[in-house]
C-alpha cells in the first residue's frame, strides 16, 4: 500500500474551494495546528482554498491566533456550525459583523451528530436546546441576519417537544494522534484526550471525502499494536508529521505524562488554591459536592471546586468529570482545561455527552455570567462579544442538580477576605444579576417546571431558584445586603429567612468538609442516655442529599434504641439542618417508622424561623412541640 505521509503544505492542497471541513480539539488539546496553519498560510498566499464550510464541537483556540484562529481571514470561510466560540476571535468577529453564516449549536449535539452522519442517519434527535435560544422558536443558534438556513428543527414525537438537527455531508476532516504508520494507522498514546477522533473520521469517509492526521511520528506499516490503534488506517488519506511547537499536549503545557493517564501522580503535585474571591466560591460550591455521585465541573470558575475537593480529601469518594471524556481524577485548569491526573477512563467525547444526556450527571457545576430574575443564565453572548454555549446546555439541562459559580459582578472587582470575613475594597462595574438575560443559554423557567434543583453561588451571597423565581439564601460575613447585594442587582430576589454563609469558607484553615459530606461523625450525632430514657439527634448544620443519608440515620437510630428495651424520649436538633425538597417525604417516613418502633414524647427546635415552619409541615402533629431554643424542647420533655 502507498506511504500516507505527505508535507503539510501537500495536505492544504488537498482541500478544494468549498469544502466542508471538521477539525479536532478541546481547547488546546488535540489541536491540529499544524493543519490549520498550512491552510492558512496556503490561502494568504493562493487565495484559496475559499468559502469553505466548517463544523467544530469544542472550543479549539488559546483566545489569540492559535487553534482554528488560523482559519480566520475574509474569504476562507463561508459559513461555520460551532459549538464554543470564546476561544477563537478572529472567527467569531467574522460571524458577529456578518461576513460568515455562522451558528451556535450544542457541543454534545454536534459531538453526537458526527456518529449519525457517519451511519448514514438523516441527524440527530433531542431534547437538549429547548427553550434556549438553539430553540427554533427563539433563533434556532443563528449568530447573525443571514444565517438563515435551518440548523434545528422542533419536531413532536410521542407528545413531547424534541429539537432535530440535520445531517450534513463533511468533506474535509483535520484531525490529531500521536503516532503513525505508513500505511495510515493512529495511535494516540501521548494524547490527553481522545475527543471525537474516531466518528469524525468515519463520517467524513463515509461521506466521500479526505481524512488528514497530524501525528508526532511514523512508524513502519502494521507495526502498531492494534488496541491501541484509535483511528484505522483504512479510514485515513494523509499523514503530516507536525513542528513540536504546533503539536504541543496542551496550549500551557508542552508533554506532562500524567496527562496521558499511563502512570498516576504523586499526591500533592497540585498545590492549594490562595485564599481569594475564587477559593471562597468554590469552597461554597464544594458543600453540595454529591458523595459517591458523578459531577462535571465546567470551565472557568468551576474549576477549583477540584482544587477544593483535592485539598479537602474528597476526590476518593466522588467521580469528577469534563465533557471531552474525563472520568475520574482531577481536572486540569486554564489552557490546560480537559486534561487531568489520575484518571479512572478517558472516552470519547459524544459518549460522555451520552452518559450526560441521559441523566447521569448528579452535579454539575458551570459558570455564570448573567442571571435574572426567573434563574435563566447566559454565558453565551454579550452583545458583540460571542462566547457560544460549548457543552454548557447539554450539561446543565439534564444534570440531576446545577450550581453556577461566578462573582457576583465583574470588571474592577477587588475583594478582600479577613478575619474570617469578606470586604469589598471595589466594586465591579458590570453587573451580573439583570432584569433579562441578553441570551437564554440555561432557562431557569423550564428547570424550575420540572423541579431541577439549582443554586447560584457568588463570593458575596447564594441564590437558590424557586417556582417564583430567585431567591436569597445565604449572605457572606462582612457583606451588607442592602449596599452590597441589592444595591448591586438589576432585578430583586426573593427574601425569606436569609443564614450567614458558613464561617469556615472565609478562614485559611482546611473546612474538615470530608467529616461533614462524609457523615463521619454521624454516630457522635445519635446519643441514647439510658439513666434519663432520652435519645439526642442533634441534626445541627447536616445536609441530607441521598436515600443513602436517610438510611445511615434511621439505621443508627434503630442500633441505637434497640437494645434499650423500651421507648425512649427524643430531643432534636435542627439548627442549619438541609434536605432536598424531594427527600422530605422519605425523611418523614423514616422517622414515623422510628416512632413507632422506639419513641416516645418528641420534642424538636431550631432558631431558623422558616426551618420550624418546615418541620410543621413535615410533622403537622407534632406542630406544638417545635421550639426555638434547646432550653424550650428540653422543658417540654420534663414537664
Amino acid at each position: 500500500m502507498p506511504d500516507k505521509c505527505v508535507s503539510a503544505a501537500d495536505a492544504a492542497a488537498l482541500i478544494k474551494d468549498g469544502d466542508t471541513l471538521t477539525t479536532s480539539g478541546f481547547v488546546g488539546i488535540g489541536v491540529p495546528d499544524e493543519l490549520l496553519s498550512a491552510i492558512g498560510a496556503r490561502f494568504l498566499e493562493t487565495g484559496h482554498p475559499r468559502d469553505l464550510s466548517l463544523v467544530f464541537a469544542a472550543g479549539q483556540g488559546d483566545g489569540k491566533t492559535r487553534g482554528l484562529n488560523h482559519l480566520g481571514h475574509d474569504g476562507l470561510l463561508n459559513r461555520v456550525i460551532g459549538g464554543h466560540w470564546g476561544l477563537i476571535p478572529k472567527i467569531a468577529e467574522l460571524a458577529v459583523s456578518g461576513k460568515i453564516e455562522g451558528w451556535n449549536l450544542p457541543q454534545g449535539c454536534i459531538s453526537q451528530l458526527y456518529r449519525d452522519i457517519a451511519a448514514g442517519k438523516p441527524g440527530t434527535l433531542s431534547k437538549v436546546g429547548l427553550e434556549t435560544f438553539v430553540d427554533p422558536r427563539n433563533g434556532g443558534g443563528a449568530i447573525n441576519d443571514i444565517s438563515t438556513q435551518a440548523q434545528v428543527e422542533l419536531h413532536t414525537l410521542g407528545g413531547d417537544e424534541v429539537l432535530f438537527y440535520p445531517a450534513r455531508p463533511l468533506t474535509v476532516a483535520l484531525l490529531r494522534g500521536t503516532t503513525a504508520d505508513e500505511v495510515g494507522n493512529i495511535t494516540m498514546e501521548r494524547e490527553a484526550l481522545l475527543i471525537d477522533n474516531l466518528a469524525q473520521a468515519m463520517a467524513v469517509r463515509n461521506s466521500g471525502g479526505v481524512v488528514i492526521v497530524q501525528v508526532e511520528r511514523i512508524a513502519r506499516a502494521r507495526t502498531l499494536p492494534a488496541r491501541d490503534v484509535h483511528i484505522p488506517g483504512i479510514l485515513v488519506d494523509a499523514v503530516v508529521v507536525a513542528k513540536p511547537e504546533n503539536h504541543m499536549q496542551t496550549y500551557a503545557t508542552q508533554f506532562k505524562q500524567s496527562y496521558t493517564n499511563r502512570m498516576r501522580a504523586p499526591s500533592g503535585e497540585s498545590a492549594p488554591m490562595a485564599l481569594d474571591a475564587r477559593k471562597v466560591i468554590a469552597r461554597r460550591c464544594a458543600f453540595e459536592l454529591p458523595v459517591n455521585g458523578v459531577v462535571n465541573l465546567g470551565i472557568g470558575m468551576p474549576e477549583g471546586v477540584a482544587a477544593v475537593a483535592a485539598e479537602e480529601g474528597l476526590l476518593e469518594h466522588l467521580t469528577l468529570t469534563a465533557e471531552p471524556g474525563i472520568i475520574g481524577g482531577q481536572p486540569a485548569s486554564g489552557l490546560d482545561f480537559g486534561a487531568a491526573i489520575n484518571t479512572d477512563a478517558v472516552i470519547p467525547q459524544n459518549s460522555q455527552f451520552d452518559f450526560y444526556d441521559g441523566g447521569g450527571l448528579d452535579l454539575a457545576c458551570l459558570g455564570l455570567a448573567q442571571a435574572d430574575g426567573d434563574g435563566n443564565v447566559n454565558v453565551s453572548r454579550f452583545g458583540t462579544r460571542l462566547a457560544g454555549a460549548g457543552g454548557f446546555i447539554n450539561i446543565s439541562q439534564n444534570a440531576q442538580a446545577v450550581v453556577f459559580a461566578g462573582t457576583f459582578t465583574a470588571k474592577g472587582l477587588d475583594v478582600a477576605i479577613e478575619d474570617g470575613a469578606l470586604q469589598i475594597r471595589s466594586e465591579g462595574s458590570q453587573t451580573k444579576f439583570i432584569g433579562e438575560v441578553e441570551q437564554i443559554t440555561f432557562s431557569g423557567v423550564r428547570a424550575s417546571r420540572l423541579g431541577q434543583p439549582v443554586i447560584y453561588v457568588t463570593e458575596r451571597c447564594v441564590f437558590e431558584l424557586t417556582a417564583r423565581g430567585l431567591k436569597l439564601i445565604e449572605i457572606a460575613p462582612g457583606v451588607d445586603l442592602e449596599r452590597d447585594i441589592l444595591g448591586q442587582m438589576s432585578t430583586r430576589p426573593i427574601i425569606e429567612e436569609v443564614i450567614e454563609m458558613d464561617k469556615r469558607i472565609f478562614t485559611p484553615e482546611e473546612m474538615d468538609l470530608r467529616s461533614e459530606l462524609l457523615h463521619v461523625d454521624l454516630p457522635d450525632r445519635i446519643a441514647l442516655d439510658a439513666s434519663t430514657n432520652r435519645l439526642f439527634l442533634n441534626f445541627e448544620k447536616m445536609r441530607i442529599r441521598t436515600q443513602n443519608d436517610i438510611d445511615a440515620v434511621g439505621a443508627l437510630v434503630t442500633k441505637r434504641c434497640s437494645g434499650h428495651g423500651g421507648r425512649v424520649d427524643v430531643l432534636a436538633n435542627y439548627d442549619g439542618f438541609r434536605i432536598d425538597e424531594a427527600l422530605e417525604l422519605r425523611w418523614a417516613d423514616m422517622v414515623e417508622d422510628m416512632t413507632e418502633r422506639f419513641y416516645g414524647k418528641v420534642s424538636r427546635y431550631s432558631g431558623s424561623a422558616f426551618m420550624r415552619m418546615k418541620l410543621g409541615a413535615v410533622f403537622p402533629e407534632a406542630r406544638t412541640h417545635i421550639f426555638e431554643t434547646k432550653d424550650q424542647a428540653r422543658q417540654f420533655l420534663e414537664r
